[in-house]
C-alpha cells in the first residue's frame, strides 16, 4: 500500500453515502493500492461505510472551531461547497484524488497519482472549465485557508464547488496541458448522448463514469432475480443515464454493498439510513431495493415556470435536463425560430 496517497469522496446525506460505497467498492474491485477516505456529513450513517473505506472523517460545519463557520455566516448557500473544500485538510496524505460519490471506476486508475494539482477533465457543458467530479490535489492547510477566504469573498459563479474551484485554479484551461485529464476519466451520460459518434469511437476506453444530472442510480430500483433496473428509459437523450453503466452500478451494489447494509441494519427501515422512497415505485423497499414493486400512479405535473424564472435557474446552473430544458424541447424551440 501507499499510505501517503488516497482516493477521497464526500457524502453529505445517506443517499450519496450509498453512491460512495459503490465507488469505494469499484476502486477495491480494480485493485487500487491507495487508501480510501470518505468525508461524511454529520448526519450520515457511518457503520456500513467503514467496511469499505480505510478512513471515515465526519465533517461538521457547525463546529465553532471550524474557520468555515465564520465564512458560512455570510454565505450560507455555499454549505456543501465548504464541505467539499475540507478535502484539502487531509494533510496526512501527500497527494489525493477526489471523486464525487456519483462516480464509478471501470478500471484501475492509480496512474492519476502521477499527475499534479489541479488536474481534472474538461466539463462537457463548458470545456474551458474543468469538471470537479474527479480531480487530483495536494492537501494543504494553507491552500484550504486560501480557498475558504476566496470562497467567502467571491462566492461561486455556479452556486457550487465547481465554480469556486475553477475561479481559484483559473489557469487550468491554458497553463499546462498535462493537467488536462482525458475525458475518459470523467465520462458523463450527458456527454455520451450529445456526441454519440465520439462515444462509439472512444467509449471502450472509459475509466470513470460520472452519473451527472438530477436522477442518480440510487433513485431507481433493481430486480435481482431478473437482473434488471426498473423504471429506466433506454431512449438515447441528453440527461438519460446510459443503461449499461446504470446496470453495472446496480450489479455492484447488489453483489457487494447491499449485503453490508443487510449485515449492519437488517431489514428494518431507519430514519437516517440508506432506505428511501424510490421515485418510480409506490412503496419503500425495506430490503435495500432488491425486489420489484408495481409502478406508482403518475404524479401530477409540477406547475410551469415563467420564462423569467427558467432563465434565472438556467443562469444559476439549475438546468432541468429531463424536463423543459431537455435537448428535444430546446431543438423544437429552435425549429420554430428557424422556420
Amino acid at each position: 500500500l501507499c499510505p501517503e496517497e488516497a482516493f477521497v469522496t464526500l457524502a453529505t446525506c445517506d443517499s450519496y453515502a450509498k453512491g460512495a460505497m459503490v465507488l469505494g467498492q469499484s476502486l477495491r474491485d480494480h485493485h487500487t493500492t491507495r487508501k480510501l477516505v470518505a468525508l461524511l456529513g454529520p448526519h450520515v450513517t457511518e457503520e456500513a461505510i467503514k467496511s469499505i473505506f480505510d478512513e471515515v472523517c465526519v465533517v461538521n460545519l457547525i463546529d465553532s472551531e471550524d474557520k468555515a463557520n465564520l465564512a458560512l455566516m455570510k454565505r450560507p448557500d455555499l454549505g456543501v461547497t465548504f464541505t467539499k473544500l475540507h478535502c484539502w485538510t487531509l494533510t496526512q496524505y501527500s497527494k489525493c484524488v477526489f471523486m464525487d460519490a456519483d462516480t464509478m471506476v471501470l478500471s484501475n486508475i492509480d496512474e492519476l497519482f502521477e499527475r499534479e494539482e489541479l488536474s481534472a477533465a474538461p466539463d462537457p457543458g463548458w470545456p474551458d472549465c474543468f469538471n470537479s467530479g474527479v480531480f487530483v490535489f495536494k492537501p494543504s492547510v494553507e491552500t484550504h485557508e486560501k480557498l475558504l477566504t476566496f470562497c467567502s469573498e467571491n462566492g461561486s459563479f455556479d452556486g457550487g464547488d465547481q465554480g469556486v474551484l475553477n475561479s481559484y485554479f483559473d489557469t487550468w484551461a491554458t497553463a499546462d496541458i498535462s493537467k488536462h485529464l482525458p475525458f475518459t476519466y470523467n465520462l458523463s451520460s450527458i456527454a455520451i448522448y450529445s456526441y454519440l459518434p465520439a462515444f462509439k469511437q472512444y467509449g471502450h476506453n472509459a475509466k470513470v463514469v460520472h452519473f451527472l444530472g438530477q436522477v442518480k442510480p440510487w433513485n431507481y430500483s433493481y430486480d435481482t432475480q431478473k437482473g434488471e433496473v426498473k423504471g429506466h428509459s433506454v431512449s438515447q437523450q441528453p440527461g438519460q443515464l446510459h443503461p449499461d453503466y446504470l446496470l453495472l452500478w446496480w450489479q455492484l451494489y447488489a453483489k457487494s454493498v447491499a449485503p453490508l447494509l443487510q449485515k449492519a441494519y437488517g431489514n428494518v427501515p431507519f430514519h437516517s439510513g440508506f432506505v428511501e422512497v424510490i421515485l418510480y415505485h409506490s412503496s419503500t423497499c425495506t430490503d435495500h431495493e432488491q425486489t420489484s414493486h408495481p409502478a406508482a400512479p403518475a404524479a401530477p405535473e409540477p406547475p410551469k415556470l415563467s420564462s423569467e424564472e427558467r432563465k434565472k435557474r438556467w443562469e444559476a446552473g439549475q438546468i432541468d435536463y429531463l424536463g423543459d430544458d431537455s435537448f428535444a424541447n430546446i431543438e423544437r424551440k429552435l425549429d420554430t425560430f428557424l422556420k
